[in-house]
């Protein structure tokens, strides 16, 4: 007859991870700089050891190429080409089922021309909104009918996040600059940075880097990125604070 050892069980220990959190960059207007600012987001929460991954909507597929230029020297960043896998054939698996439970930060990038159910779609699985504008008069009329329509998204009405406006490829000290921060202040959407207009972004993206990743960054981009940072950092803690 065999006997059964009825030595001490061991017992299995589970990992509780708390929910990521998902940052949707967004503008209907195209040519505002959406990119440039999902990419960078992504690198500065990689900098500082928090786990990233970057979705990729926009049909374009720039975030996606960026993140494929991205030495593996570099902190690492997850991506995912929503559009690309979404278009192919047999590829149904919701980027949501894929995040690993470890995953704290998600970055989103979007189309230009998003509206109505699209819009509204990635309105419901973000927990904050990022606004780019550039300083134009065309882009300020349509960051006004954007956030329009945003607020007025079934999704938003359920649930309103919190809202910034960054502005993007900015020349402090010109009227165009002046007139933003003035039509934003008068509209009173928080903006919250402003990322100046310099070649340091193009190097950057055309080598899958981020600001924060040249090993001489330059101390005016530190101090643009700072008070976007805090934002979110604020409100980040107190999104977790209210889930808790």
């Amino acid at each position: 007859m065999n006997h059964m050892s009825s030595g001490p069980t061991s017992t299995v220990r589970t990992v509780s991870y708390p929910p990521a959190i998902k940052i949707l960059v967004a503008n209907a207007k195209g040519g505002c700089g959406k990119t440039t600012l999902t990419t960078n987001l992504a690198c500065q929460f990689a900098r500082i050891g928090e786990t990233t991954m970057l979705i990729d909507h926009d049909p374009q597929g720039s975030a996606t190429d960026w993140l494929a230029l991205r030495s593996n020297r570099l902190p690492i960043i997850d991506g995912i080409a929503a559009t690309r896998e979404r278009h192919r054939a047999g590829s149904t698996l919701s980027w949501r089922m894929r995040l690993t439970p470890s995953t704290q930060r998600v970055v989103i990038d979007t189309p230009a021309g998003l509206h109505g159910n699209e819009l509204s779609d990635l309105v419901a699985q973000a927990d904050i909104i990022l606004i780019p504008v550039i300083p134009s008069a065309i882009d300020m009329r349509a960051v006004t009918e954007f956030i329009a329509d945003l607020m007025k998204c079934q999704a938003f009405r359920q649930k309103a996040k919190p809202i910034a406006v960054v502005a993007n490829r900015v020349k402090r000290n010109t009227l165009s600059f002046g007139a933003l921060k003035k039509f934003l202040d008068k509209q009173h959407i928080p903006f919250i940075a402003s990322l100046r207009d310099t070649q340091f972004y193009v190097r950057a993206g055309e080598n899958g880097f981020g600001v924060v990743d040249f090993d001489r960054q330059h101390a005016k981009e530190q101090e643009e990125w700072r008070p976007l940072m805090r934002w979110l950092n604020t409100t980040i803690s107190e999104i977790t604070a209210a889930n808790s």
